[in-house]
């Protein structure tokens, strides 16, 4: 039998989690079978460490917070949530600042595709002994970029096509353009990102359940990994929300974890 690590406060749902083991851990991925599991509503054993993927930090925080794209690392840098909460971030390379401000020149992309948090840190005003009000600007001294370029989009789009020619084209154009563009994100001097290269290519629900059982622990546990089918409607409780697919999406096929090695 399980014996519940999950605390339930103001919620009657089911309470089935891990035993406690030392050095346990709890990865979250974002399945509908865990929409009755919210960080804000339900409390896990301060002895389990928990893990949890992209915009679950939108519903409470969790001991280390993966992403792996750039879109969805960029929300939650904006939101504030990397000042005080752990969080892993795929290829989060620092570059000095001046280079976000250089790095389009000569290209012509679309304002569209170009996504950019404030660099400005603050505005603070000093009066002098004159009584003379001075603004000063301070700017964040380095920033990440990241992004997809729509030609490389194109090419991949019809090589999949020579390939499977019976793919729904809309559903698949729009699963493969979803993170197109670049995002530019100036970053503060203390925060609490953990950058990681490795494993390239995975879902964020893999890395995260590699990164857990590379920080030994004894005992891994899932919660809302449900993968998924193409014949059915995605599998996401956060489909149809910022850097989301819409909610009228097809399924992604499950090889994409079950092989992944």
């Amino acid at each position: 039998m399980f014996e519940s690590v999950v605390s339930l406060d103001n919620c009657l749902a089911p309470s089935i989690a891990p035993p406690f083991f030392t050095s346990t851990a709890l990865v979250i991925g974002n399945g509908e079978s865990r929409s009755w599991f919210t960080p804000r509503n339900q409390s896990v054993m301060i002895e389990v460490e928990t893990w949890g993927c992209n915009a679950i930090y939108r519903d409470g925080k969790v001991d280390n917070l993966v992403a792996t794209d750039a879109a969805m690392q960029q929300e939650i840098y904006k939101s504030g949530y990397v000042t005080d909460n752990t969080c892993f971030f795929m290829d989060w390379n620092l570059l000095p600042g001046d280079v976000g401000e250089t790095f389009l020149m000569g290209y012509d992309i679309p304002e569209e595709l170009i996504h950019k948090n404030e660099r400005i840190i603050n505005h603070p005003r000093t009066v002098n002994d004159n009584g003379e009000t001075k603004h000063s600007i301070k700017l964040k001294q380095s920033c990440t970029i990241k992004g997809k370029e729509p030609s490389t989009i194109e090419e991949a789009i019809e090589k999949a096509f020579k390939i499977n020619p019976n793919l729904d084209m809309p559903d698949f154009i729009q699963k493969m353009e979803k993170d197109v563009g670049v995002w530019i994100t100036w970053v503060d001097e203390k925060d609490s990102v953990i950058t990681f290269d490795f494993p390239k290519g995975w879902s964020t629900g893999c890395a995260a359940l590699h990164l857990a059982c590379q920080s030994e622990a004894k005992e891994v546990y899932m919660l809302g990994f449900d993968l998924s089918e193409y014949s059915k409607p995605l599998n996401n409780i956060y489909k149809g929300t910022d850097n989301y697919l819409p909610a009228d999406s097809k399924g992604l096929n499950p090889i994409n974890w079950v092989l992944t090695k």
